[in-house]
């Protein structure tokens, strides 16, 4: 019965598109497809699809970094609509767009191959299709303005790392360097980072302690008016 309601109202296409951020060897990457269909088959784009009838657009999204990556816990959020009318060529659509970060080396290489997609650095994209470089922009943007005052930034990170890791994944973020010193020192206000008996010695003998962000005393440093600021 509800179907007659909006009947004399346009109906067109609702998407999402997904701009998945990487970290790998001190660099920022971002996931991408080789359309292997039309429109624009052959060229590079986000990852995406079109929402389908009992999805919600949080549940689309998941599903496509799920089929692409073999990840089901995801760092994921909504970015914003896009929706120019000639956004794309095939029809009307409207695009949901979000932003996920993940940890490389988690993803499952094969699934990644087996959907024609590759990790390109964020410093040397190819041209991309539609409206999909504006989407990148908007959501480096918003990646730079959260990480400074939320730890999303460990999603990008592998359970246990370095602080040398961890400054080279902000120096990314941002594009600048960081001061080592001033760094570490912000660090050791932080009580929601956990200082390892471990050590990584891939790059030196001598090797780097290795942390670990934990998440309950995070929560608990909240309330204690603690909070995370890089």
């Amino acid at each position: 019965m509800y179907q007659t309601f909006y009947r004399d109202q346009t109906q067109f296409y609702v998407a999402v598109d997904c701009i998945i951020f990487g970290f790998s060897e001190g660099r920022l990457s971002l996931l991408l497809l080789k359309r292997n269909m039309e429109p624009a088959k052959g060229q590079w784009s986000l990852p995406g699809g079109f929402i389908e009838a009992q999805e919600s657009a949080e549940v689309a999204a998941a599903r496509v970094l799920s089929t692409l990556t073999g990840l089901d816990e995801v760092y994921m959020d909504q970015l914003m609509l896009f929706s120019k009318i000639d956004r794309d060529p095939g029809e009307r659509v409207l695009s949901v767009a979000f932003y996920a970060l993940i940890n490389v080396a988690d993803s499952n290489r094969e699934q990644v191959r087996l959907h024609n997609a590759y990790w390109r650095d964020l410093d040397d994209l190819p041209a991309l299709i539609f409206d999909h470089p504006e989407m990148v922009h908007s959501a480096l943007k918003r990646l730079r303005i959260e990480a400074s005052t939320k730890p999303i930034g460990f999603n990008l990170l592998p359970e246990r790392f370095t602080v040398p890791q961890l400054q080279a994944l902000y120096e990314a973020i941002y594009g600048i360097s960081i001061d080592k010193r001033n760094f570490r020192k912000k660090l050791q206000s932080m009580p929601f980072l956990v200082k390892l008996d471990e050590k990584d010695k891939t790059s030196s003998k001598r090797g780097a302690y290795l942390y670990s962000f934990d998440k309950e005393r995070y929560e608990k440093a909240k309330l204690e008016g603690i909070h995370f600021a890089l």
